[in-house]
This record gives structure tokens, sequence and C-alpha cells, in this order.
């Protein structure tokens, strides 16, 4: 029997580490032992719990027309459904006592999925009205709604300490980020630029915060994103890599790339960005997405993943020793996007 074990142990131990050989691409250096969460379907925003041990994320997945609110172990395994079935959902975050999940839906305007944006328009992002952002339990229950104003709410993410949300709202008319305390109250607007403001993360010591922008200086286009924003649509072309004071004090443009830069997420020792960006695409639509990181200063930018389609969505786990990220390598069909988990080495 004890053979057994180990000859079991042994086989397994080597195909874990020929799927993360396997999944690696040339000059992935600071990547090691990536392996595979999710098979099939659209699995994204993966993010972990505060004791490292769960992921939640969302997923397009056995049939159904739009995501779905999931978590699972951080070794793929005891996958669970959060949210309650009804309504488009996105942007799953755990609170601190990782009991409890935050994540945004549409299902307090109607239980079916909302339509898909005009493509005919190019390529746009819908901003769906009836986003709320809400908190269940990890199994699925006591459900409650966190904000309740018209218009899109999402993109919530929890500070390191516990106490503060910070999310993406169109309350004052234009997509600006505001802060809240974790029971709903006290709402702060942060920032006040024409334009879009989101997908935001606290920096490890709570004190600044990181979030993609998109601020045309061209008259033509800022009127064109006020009218898109009427339809409730916006333009994902151009964003840059921001940073300011948690309270919405100093902020500071850190990427200068002309490109769609997005999910920006702290190194552990917070001096440091990941982030997602077209910039080193050379295909002519920018459709290659890779990761990079930048210094909170926006110097010393370095490109951390080669892969030759998309790679988003990067956190690194609370002890700083993983990476998780969505990716479409290793693709069982082209548009299959799955959740990966790696080792990181500095």
């Amino acid at each position: 029997m004890k053979k057994l074990v180990c000859l079991f142990l042994f086989i397994f131990s080597v195909n874990a580490l020929a799927q993360g050989d396997s999944l690696q691409v040339a000059g992935e250096k600071h990547l090691k032992n990536i392996k595979q969460l999710t098979f099939g379907g659209e699995n994204a925003e993966a993010y972990f719990s505060f004791d490292g041990k769960r992921l939640s994320f969302q997923s397009k997945r056995d049939g159904n027309e739009c995501d779905r609110i999931y978590s699972m172990n951080i070794d793929g395994s005891d996958v669970r459904q959060i949210s309650n079935g009804e309504g488009r959902t996105t942007c799953a975050f755990y609170f601190k006592d990782n009991k409890k999940v935050l994540y945004a839906s549409t299902h307090g305007g109607a239980k079916t999925c909302p339509p898909n944006p005009d493509f005919s328009k190019g390529y746009v992002w819908a901003i769906y009205p009836d986003y709320d952002i809400y908190t269940a339990t990890q199994d699925g229950k006591n459900i409650k709604k966190l904000t309740n104003s018209p218009g899109y709410d999402a993109e919530g993410t929890v500070s390191p300490n516990g106490k503060k949300i910070v999310f993406t709202s169109e309350r004052d008319g234009d997509l600006e980020l505001y802060s809240m305390d974790i029971n709903g109250k006290n709402i702060k607007r942060l920032t006040h630029e024409p334009g879009y403001d989101g997908g935001a993360f606290f920096s490890p010591d709570n004190k600044m915060i990181v979030y993609r922008g998109s601020h045309p200086s061209d008259p033509k286009l800022v009127q064109r994103d006020k009218e898109y924003l009427k339809e409730h649509l916006i333009v994902p072309t151009v964003f840059e890599v921001w940073v300011m004071n948690a309270d919405g004090s100093n902020k500071r443009q850190v990427t200068k790339l002309n490109a769609a830069s997005f999910a920006p997420f702290f190194t552990p020792d917070g001096k440091k960005i990941i982030f997602c960006t077209n910039y080193f695409a050379t295909d002519a639509r920018k459709r290659n997405f890779d990761l990079a990181m930048i210094n909170v200063d926006g110097t010393g930018l370095e490109r951390v993943t080669f892969n030759e389609t998309f790679d988003g969505f990067p956190m690194f786990s609370p002890d700083g020793k993983k990476l998780v990220f969505a990716s479409n390598r290793n693709a069982a069909k082209e548009g299959d996007t799955n959740v990966f988990i790696a080792d990181w080495v500095d």
C-alpha cells in the first residue's frame, strides 16, 4: 500500500510539473508552476479570499447565457455557485471575515440576462444600469443589497483592513469612483474628472488606490463618451493606470502608453503595480493582452507574460507567494478564458 501511495504521489508530481511547464511561455521569468484551475467557458476576475484559501470568480458555464459568481479552492476544487442564478453578475470580492462575498448583479432589475452590447458601434462595453452591489454568504444565502441609486454600481473591492469598499458608480451622471463603509454607509466620491474611472483596488497598507481611467482631451471624444454613456456604453480602447490616496487626493497618472491598460493591482510591497495591457500587441487590432509591471512613479515598465492571446486580471495572494490570473492559453476552443495560478518569482 505504501508503495502505491508513493507511486501515486510521484505520478501526480510529474503531471503537475508537466502542466506547469506546458502552460509557461518563454520569457515568463516571474511565473513558476503554472496550474490551470478551470477548463472551458468564460472564467475571469478570480480574486483571493483574505486567508488565501479560496478564490471568488465569475463564469459563464453550464449553458448559462451570462456570468454567474462562483468560488473555489485555490487548487480548483470545491466549486460553488454564490450568486442566485438571476440576471448578470460581475466583480466578486471577499470580505475580510472570509465568510461573505461582495458582487454586482442586475437581478434587481430583471431575472433574465440583459442583452449584449450593440457591436455595430464598434468594440464597446455595456454599463448596465440595473447593476447594484450585493453581499452574500459563501453558500449564496443571506443576500443583501448595499447600493440603491439609479444607474450602474459595480466593480467593488474591499480594503486589506476590511473597513472600506471602493466601487464605480454613475449616480452623479458620470462613471466615477466612490468609497463606502463595508455596510454601505458613508459614501464618498473620490474622482471628479470627465470620463470613466473604475477597476479600483487598495494598496496593501490601505493608504492608496490604483485604478484605470479614460479621460480623453479631444472634445469630439468627450462628446462621444457622453452620448455613449446615455446608451449605457463605454469605449474601452484607451485606459491608463492611475493612483491616488484613499481619500481621493493626490491623483497621479502612472502609465502613458496610449493603450488599453486595465485590471491594475499592487505588488505585495506596494511599490509596483501589475496590470493587463495590449501595449505590446503587434497585430493591427491590438487583440493580444499581456500582464506587465510598472513602478508606482511610472518608471520601469516590464512585460510579465508573453502568451500570444489574452492574459489579464492579476491578483497576488495575501502572502505574496502566488499570482492568480485569467488567460486564453491552453484553450480547448477559441474564446475560452480560464483561471490560472502560479508561484510568483521576484
